[in-house]
């Protein structure tokens, strides 16, 4: 149930940035679907959690599970929140939606229609993380979600894809499911910079960050590592020094000429934000304080659809000297760099262009069949024991 709950968040935070994205309130509606799934597993987690715990020490560990239990509830509530500014009609400036599609992953939804490329065949043979460079991370099937998506599945006509990966692939995704033409948003002409053009620029990172954070909140517990959760919280303090910021530039604009209607929506948005923030500094708390983490928490957290590994990069490796843009890593082997750790600092969230250098540390999340291919590429085989199913990293 942890494992799912995790994914759930994960699934309502892309699916509330889609809907906010395209202005779409049947996706947002969606959103609020998998609220009620999330209340339920909640409701069952806390239940079991209860009943688990019959001696002080045995209370002790489980309340590091009922921490997070409440950390992802709230990341939940943080994406609904995120939806009414569409359902609600709160407004957002035109220029935050063109900025979002400029992201290096975006969120997308596609029906599969009767006769399209899409239709009846298993996800393994259509190969879209390498045609498209989109990964489908849930499918809706009427009112049912498949969101431990299998290469396996036959997608049939009727299902709705939900995807995550480069919005360059967009245009082809939508070309092989006979969808209609989508051209994504553009700002207006008017380049100049304003109080509200500052403010959208601070949004958009804060929405970079936030994710980021939540990401590495997850590495920390599964890693148990202080340095990480440390890492979590200066993310945290940035958000807060950000929001300042925003608030102030936000109440500039309001001075000028402007519909403050959509102004709302900036506020809305940067409180969402924020949100997902201090819920990832909630996570790792249990570290920076040495709690005792319940064993389930690194289990649940390792058996969710995506891992999180750390993977060093070796002199003389395919990683060597490669820039992330050219690796592809999130075609083949379909994991999403997360940080690279180097000299002691931590670079979040790297753009294309960075070029990996010898002793980088690659933390990264991705689809636990392809850690062995990222293990490969960066210069190292993954080696596991049968007999206490760990799994150590030798030179190739």
């Amino acid at each position: 149930m942890l494992a799912e709950a995790k994914d759930l968040s994960e699934l309502m935070v892309d699916l509330a940035y889609a809907a906010l994205y395209f202005g779409d309130p049947d996706m947002a509606d969606e959103v609020s679907e998998l609220e009620d799934r999330m209340n339920e597993l909640v409701h069952d987690m806390r239940a079991v959690s209860v009943l688990a715990a019959r001696q002080r020490k045995e209370a002790e560990a489980m309340a590091s599970v009922l921490q997070v239990i409440g950390a992802i509830e709230r990341i939940a509530n943080a994406a609904v929140d995120i939806t009414r500014i569409v359902t609600h009609q709160l407004g957002i400036p035109r220029e935050l939606v063109a900025d979002l599609s400029n992201a290096e992953e975006v969120s997308h939804r596609v029906l599969v229609r009767e006769g399209s490329h899409l239709a009846r065949r298993p996800l393994a043979s259509l190969e879209l993380p390498t045609a498209t460079g989109m990964q489908v991370i849930a499918i809706r099937r009427g009112h049912d979600w498949i969101t431990d998506v299998e290469g396996e599945d036959i997608l049939v006509p009727g299902d709705v894809m939900i995807l995550r990966g480069s919005p360059a692939g967009i245009i082809r995704l939508r070309e092989l499911a006979s969808a209609p033409f989508f051209e994504p948003p553009v700002p207006p002409e008017d380049g100049a910079l304003t109080d509200l053009g500052r403010a959208v620029d601070v949004l958009v990172e804060m929405k970079n960050i936030s994710e980021v954070a939540v990401g590495l909140a997850y590495s920390a517990l599964v890693l148990g590592d202080p340095s990480l959760a440390t890492e979590v919280r200066s993310l945290e303090d940035r958000l807060d020094e950000m929001k300042d910021r925003l608030e102030l530039w936000v109440l500039r604009a309001a001075r000028d000429d402007l519909d403050p209607a959509p102004l709302r929506g900036l506020l809305h948005l940067s409180q969402a934000a924020e949100d997902l923030g201090d819920q990832a500094q909630q996570m790792v708390w249990l570290i920076e304080h040495r709690e005792e983490l319940h064993p389930i928490l690194r289990i649940a957290l390792g058996e969710s659809d995506e891992v999180v590994v750390r993977v060093p990069v070796a002199a003389g490796s395919a990683a060597d000297g490669a820039r992330l843009a050219d690796l592809q890593l999130g075609v083949d082997p379909g994991f999403h760099i997360l940080a690279i750790r180097r000299g002691g600092r931590y670079l979040y969230r790297p753009r294309g262009h960075v070029t990996l250098e010898p002793d980088d540390e690659l933390i990264a999340s991705g689809p636990d069949e392809g850690h062995p291919i990222l293990a490969e590429r960066c210069g190292w085989r993954l080696i596991e024991d049968e007999d206490t199913d760990e799994a150590r990293l030798v030179r190739i």
